[in-house]
């Protein structure tokens, strides 16, 4: 392995560079391990496969705490951002492990959320693309479809509302609008009284 591609890796032990470029890139760290990268010039798509090493332990979703032994694992693929104007995706065995007290349980993988199939690289992309445009257009732009965009959309919206404090709050107001019926409704409220509006 040359001394450049080396540094890249920041002294993981990796025997390819190109491996330790995307090792670098995805922010691989022990016990994952890019194990090969395969490229589709047809498809203009990259799969990186990654994996971790044998006898490595991992911290239960629950209790995160120890190391705990490999009960099986579950072949999952991730779409992540594009690499060189190139779809990619990320492909690994995602290990169960037997957690004591908890039992056999999923391993969190940080580079993705549970059940989302999207990196959270790619994740980040497509929300800063759909606060500036519809979703639709932000699909056409990532190359994916415009109904898992909106799941994505909906999971950081529920995860933002469940953050927000209105316990201080003394007013409360909404505004409603019917094209069909041509009808718009205002109401608001407050410890000073109450109104609403129809037209």
């Amino acid at each position: 392995m040359v001394p450049e591609a080396h540094s890249l890796a920041r002294g993981l032990d990796l025997e390819d560079p190109t491996s330790a470029l995307f090792q670098l890139a995805l922010e691989v760290t022990p016990p994952w391990r890019v194990e090969k990268i395969a490229f589709d010039p047809d498809q203009r798509r990259f799969d990186i496969q990654l994996d971790f090493e044998r006898g490595a332990g991992f911290k239960g979703s629950e209790c995160k705490a120890g190391d705990c032994p490999v009960h099986d694992t579950t072949d999952n693929e991730w779409r992540h951002a594009n690499f060189f104007l190139h779809e990619a995706y990320l492909h690994a065995r995602v290990p169960r492990v037997r957690c004591h007290p908890h039992g056999v349980r999923q391993v969190e993988v940080p580079w993705a959320r549970e059940g989302s199939g999207f990196t959270l690289l790619f994740e980040a992309l497509a929300m800063v693309l759909m606060r500036e445009m519809p979703v639709k257009a932000a699909s056409r732009i990532v190359g994916g479809q415009d109904t898992r965009l909106w799941r994505v959309l909906v999971h950081y919206l529920e995860v933002a509302r469940s953050r927000e404090d209105f316990s201080e709050g003394s007013q409360v107001g909404f505004n409603q609008t019917s094209h069909a019926a041509a009808m718009t409704t205002r109401c608001r409220s407050s410890r000073r009284g109450a109104g609403h509006k129809v037209q």
